[in-house]
């Protein structure tokens, strides 16, 4: 037959029935004649739980003892999961990130992956085993422990499934596939069959929580193939792909959400050359990501620099900006994170024009007001108050999804 990756996420693994569950879903595609290797993400909130238990200890505790502590949780994982595979008959080994190859960069608590050695994984695919791998995490050039950060699971799977050249990479989690919207919040939501790459990448990046946008970066550029599917149905999942097939009416993939975003706002910047080259360089010597950005013409006290960040990078953001003044001149720094970023995604959005103006009239009928605007080839996102946004998607799925 084939090798397929399969990755679980916390859910699918929190309690000791679900465990034995995803047991079942492994050993089922392993006595179809596959090779299997799984990747486990914690159980349920363990790695929230961790979290609070350092801050119990040290609230400043550094990275590089926070990847020791968090990778834990996966540990746990694994080692259950392999103990209920062996109660059903198979031969399974469970691995940490180190033991099978997962070779990163030396940055704590947000690690790259330069690369996977896959000899251990290898050798025991070759005994017929299950090999079941710990997610989010590997090891860097001194053998300390990293974790990869938000959704490093999906990508230790993704990683993986390219370095073993799988036929195939299964994405396990509480949805049955990638939605129209979140099928927990929207009415109407529908599953879709396929989407692409750019359109699951974008999906991601914009707060759609079913994969993370680094893992999906890397199935884009190795051709891996992808679907995202729920450990507790049985459905046939969402498949993701360089084409997709579609309807051309339906311009429109899905809408989605994020509510973890705050913005900042630079007033009075001088209007000078280079002064926006300060700011962002700035934040990316931090690691800062920054997302919608929007820079006013000049005005008599200077130029105003809008953009967002992720909500748990704002206070960091904003002391760093403050820590600068001097250099960058600003005349005041703002901050709000009681804003929510609202998209829709198409790679069919270019060639159907209206698409904006549609959204629009969707938000207008709502009441709702728009503060901040950002577009591309496949995406159109707004920035709205906090309090709107589950309206607002809501909304905007009525005017696309209704007709359809």
């Amino acid at each position: 037959m084939g090798l397929i990756v399969q990755k679980f996420g916390g859910t699918s693994v929190a309690d000791a029935e679900r465990l034995r569950n995803v047991a079942r879903i492994i050993t089922d595609t392993y006595k179809a004649g596959n090779q299997v290797v799984a990747v486990l993400s914690a159980q349920g909130d363990t790695t929230d739980d961790l979290i609070e238990k350092a801050k119990e200890i040290n609230p400043n505790a550094s990275n590089r003892e926070m990847d020791m502590l968090l990778s834990t949780g996966e540990q746990i994982s694994v080692s259950l999961c392999a103990m209920a595979i062996e109660a059903l008959g198979c031969p399974v080994i469970s691995l940490t990130g180190w033991q099978a190859g997962m070779m990163t960069n030396t940055v704590s608590m947000n690690a790259r992956i330069k690369k996977v050695d896959t000899e251990r994984i290898e050798a025991e695919l070759n005994q017929r085993r299950i090999v079941i791998v710990t997610g989010f995490q590997g090891v860097n050039r001194n053998e300390d422990i990293t974790t990869l950060g938000r959704g490093g699971s999906d990508t230790s799977a993704v990683a993986l499934a390219a370095s073993l050249d799988a036929d195939l990479c299964q994405i396990y989690t509480d949805v049955d596939g990638v939605y129209t919207a979140d099928p927990r919040t929207v009415k109407g939501a529908r599953k879709l069959e396929e989407v692409t790459y750019n359109e699951m990448l974008e999906l991601a990046t914009l707060g759609a929580q079913v994969l993370h946008n680094r893992s999906v970066e890397m199935a884009k550029k190795y051709n891996i193939k992808l679907e995202v599917l729920s450990s507790f149905t049985g459905h046939p999942g969402t498949k993701i792909k360089g084409v997709a097939k579609r309807m051309e009416k339906s311009y429109i993939s899905s809408v989605a959400k994020d509510k973890d975003i705050s913005r900042i706002a630079l007033i009075g910047v001088p209007n000078e050359i280079g002064t926006s080259f300060k700011v962002f360089s700035l934040l990316a010597q931090h690691y800062i990501n920054v997302d919608i950005i929007l820079q006013g013409i000049g005005h008599e006290e200077g130029k105003d620099i809008c953009f967002t960040v992720a909500g748990p990078d704002l206070e960091r953001a904003a002391a760093l900006l403050k820590e600068h003044r001097e250099e960058i001149r600003y005349g005041r720094l703002e901050t709000n994170s009681e804003i929510a970023k609202v998209s829709v995604v198409g790679a069919g959005m270019i060639n159907n024009p209206g698409v904006a103006a549609k959204l629009f009239e969707a938000l207008y009928d709502a009441n709702i007001n728009i503060n901040m605007i950002s577009t591309s080839e496949i995406k159109i996102s707004v920035l709205v108050d906090k309090k709107d946004a589950e309206k607002a998607v809501q909304v905007i799925h009525d005017k696309f999804f209704s007709m359809t």
